[in-house]
């Protein structure tokens, strides 16, 4: 618990360095970008639909594109997770290094470099697992709602387990031989999942969440170097 403290506190105080700040600004954009396009291909996919295949009215096709729009709405924070660490992902190796070389400067030296391909592939494949394990649970998470048990804490502990994988193989990748990332999952289940637990954590604080994955890779960085310093 210390630990995890400890590398909250690191990651806060590295907010302000300008690699960071790059980082931050160059994903929120295309956070925000993702989102737009998929708002506004709701907005006017809704529209055309009523419009054409049920010949509604104007109005009728203003009111269900509106209703569209606030569903997506309701499920944008799952959207917003998702497609939030899928995106640091992309841009992780920068994280990881402003962090390394201020606090790792050996193990920065040692870390190897990944492909562009192979880090979009891990984003899309983190947003991807978080968004299909969550439909599957859909039918859990509204029987434990009419139930009046615990889905938020349900909700909570899936989305830790699942950020956990993300955030730790952002690391892992970039010091760990591919043959030796599953035996290195195996034995950090445990911190993974903690971290997974801040992470998701942050993602519940308004304006918090914005930097959430920023602080979640830097995290990561730093908790991966200490279980795993020489």
């Amino acid at each position: 618990m210390l630990a995890m403290l400890d590398a909250f506190l690191l990651s806060v105080r590295q907010l302000g360095d300008k690699r960071i700040l790059t980082v931050f600004l160059k994903s929120m954009l295309l956070t925000l970008a993702i989102f737009a396009a998929l708002g506004s291909a709701l907005w006017f996919g809704t529209d055309a639909l009523v419009r054409h295949y049920f010949e509604g009215s104007e109005t009728t096709a203003a009111a269900a594109s509106a209703v569209a729009l606030l569903i997506g709405l309701l499920g944008g924070w799952l959207l917003f997770r998702a497609i939030a660490v899928a995106v640091i992902g992309v841009f992780a190796d920068e994280v990881v290094h402003a962090v390394e070389a201020k606090h790792y400067p050996a193990r920065f030296a040692a870390a190897r470099d990944l492909s562009f391909a192979r880090s979009l592939a891990m984003g899309i494949r983190s947003a991807v697992r978080a968004l299909l394990v969550n439909l599957v649970l859909v039918p859990l998470y509204i029987v434990l709602l009419v139930t009046g048990v615990g889905t938020a804490l349900a909700f909570f502990l899936v989305n830790s387990w699942l950020l956990g994988r993300d955030l730790g193989d952002m690391v892992a990748v970039r010091h760990l031989p591919d043959d030796d990332l599953a035996r290195w999952r195996g034995v950090t289940r445990l911190s993974r999942f903690t971290l997974g637990a801040a992470g998701t954590a942050l993602f519940f604080v308004p304006f918090v969440n914005f930097v959430a994955p920023v602080l979640g890779a830097a995290m990561a960085t730093h908790l991966f170097h200490r279980r795993t310093a020489p």
